[in-house]
This record gives structure tokens, C-alpha cells and sequence, in this order.
């Protein structure tokens, strides 16, 4: 979705085009909030830390998972130039 949001925004399919508005737009769709693409690249997202749920906590076929603690983008994933 970010990428046609681009091409949109750029006016073009030019890649060099949609890529440099990829860079400027954030990304907002369902799984990355408030973020943007790196120089390198990269998308620098939260990531979390899941413990599977006893079956007494599960509320539906589905909810198997829960959330243990959720570790920051930044000390997820490489500093920029390493």
C-alpha cells in the first residue's frame, strides 16, 4: 500500500520517483504506525516478544497469542551504517 500511495503522491511509476516519495511519505497501514524508510532501506519497526496463551485464556479459536513485551525499532535492528 505504501508503494501505490507513492506512485500516486510522485504522479509517476518512475522507480527512482516512487522510491524518493516512499523515503519522504510515512508509512501508516496495519502492521507499522508512524514510520518511515530508511537510507539503507530499511523500515524500522517495533517488534514484540509473544508467549503462546494457556487455553483457559483464550477467548476465541484465534486468540492464541499474547503480547510478553515489545521491543523498540531502534534496538531491534542495526544502527544506520553498520
Amino acid at each position: 500500500m505504501h508503494f501505490l500511495k507513492s506512485v500516486k503522491a510522485a504522479g509517476t511509476k518512475d522507480a527512482k520517483a516512487a522510491m524518493t516519495k516512499m523515503k519522504e511519505l510515512p508509512i501508516s497501514d496495519f502492521m507499522t504506525r508512524d514510520r518511515a524508510i530508511r537510507n539503507d532501506g530499511r523500515v524500522i519497526r517495533n517488534m514484540y516478544l509473544l508467549a503462546t496463551k494457556d487455553p483457559s485464556d483464550s477467548k476465541g479459536e484465534w486468540d492464541l497469542m499474547k503480547v510478553v513485551t515489545t521491543i523498540p525499532g531502534t534496538d531491534a535492528f542495526r544502527p544506520l551504517g553498520r
